[in-house]
């Protein structure tokens, strides 16, 4: 299996909330992009949150209004192998290091983690003394849980900090 490597934070001083990931799919990662398969819900979540069309802007763009917002995105793995997409077939993975989002997003008061396999490694995040919450995974697996589901559970932890 080929060693891949995730994508850099998108945090700052300005993060309220870091939302966590797994690891990016190959769309992603050819893409360079958070979230770049266009079937995943995470960026009609936020534009639906926010009221703001970022799935018709330039990924620049979209992460302008992200930070804008106090948002942070990240994974919880920096590398792994893997072949494919899919969260089962992570092998090997290296985590992140955490505490660089506190050290670099002093604003920091929650994470929240995107789907099952990031919230794995909630004892890690915990470990930074902030709530954790675990999100319903955006990915097109997930299609147990409808857009509007989704939109309801990511809604309320983002009012709880002043995201939406």
């Amino acid at each position: 299996m080929t060693r891949l490597v995730g994508l850099p934070p998108v945090i700052g001083p300005q993060t309220r909330l870091l939302v966590l990931g797994s690891f990016p799919g190959v769309a992603s990662l050819r893409e360079q992009r958070y979230y770049g398969h266009p079937q995943n819900q995470f960026w009609k979540i936020l534009a639906a949150l926010w009221s703001v069309d970022l799935v018709a802007m330039r990924y620049a763009e979209r992460l302008d209004v992200v930070r804008d917002h106090g948002l942070g995105i990240w994974d919880v793995y920096a590398a792994c192998e893997r072949e494919g997409s899919l969260d089962t077939s992570i092998r090997n993975a290296e985590l992140n290091d955490f505490g660089r989002v506190q050290r670099e997003s002093p604003g920091l008061v929650a994470v929240a983690h995107n789907g099952g396999e990031s919230f794995r490694h909630a004892k890690h995040t915990q470990a930074l003394g902030l709530p954790v919450h675990k999100l319903p995974s955006t990915s097109p697996a997930n299609a147990s849980w409808s857009l509007d589901r989704k939109l309801a559970a990511w809604g309320e932890v983002f009012r709880l900090y002043g995201l939406a």
